[in-house]
């Protein structure tokens, strides 16, 4: 049997704290999930269950969208709205098939932001003159990453899945 190099013990002990906080925060995410009910729980419900929110819009119609962000470490962008009520009247999971259809070439950053929140990873390319967004999400029991590539402009000009890197690595 081989010995770990000093080097190689921190690198896999940090793969394995990411892998643990990221399972972590999935189950209690679904646990969080299951105490929330459309139409019935107050913000203070969801922000007893969720913390408070990473960012906080108000909306045209007096409701108020709080954003749960996930990324770097987990798989999932939680959008919760909270109606003129007070009460919860969605909550959703942001990083879905139906949504990354949505990005097309020509979308600007703002709405791509708006449709899948924080991102895992952004990064720069100076010769390209562009700019890649990555989010980790879930397809099935593999983990995933959805990129965005955008232009000096700020529009999309294409998009990709692949395999994620993290886990990859971590395997």
């Amino acid at each position: 049997m081989r010995k770990l190099t000093a080097g190689a013990a921190r690198g896999l002990g940090k793969a394995l704290l990411a892998c643990t906080v990221a399972w972590v925060l999935a189950g209690c995410d679904a646990q969080r999930i299951e105490k929330l009910e459309e139409g019935v729980a107050s913000e203070a419900d969801v922000r007893k269950q969720f913390g408070e929110p990473a960012g906080v819009e108000r909306l045209p119609d007096g409701s108020r969208l709080l954003e749960y962000p996930r990324q770097p470490e987990g798989w999932t962008n939680y959008a919760i709205t909270i109606g003129p009520d007070g009460k919860m009247s969605s909550l959703r999971q942001l990083l879905t098939e139906t949504n990354f259809a949505k990005v097309t070439p020509g979308t600007d950053k703002l709405e791509v932001i708006k449709l899948l929140g924080k991102t895992a990873k952004s990064q720069f390319y100076e010769l390209k003159g562009e700019e890649v967004w990555d989010w980790r999400f879930r397809q099935g029991p593999e983990s995933k990453m959805f990129s965005v590539v955008f232009d000096r402009q700020g529009k999309v000009l294409r998009t990709g899945i692949g395999d994620d890197p993290k886990e990859t690595r971590a395997n």
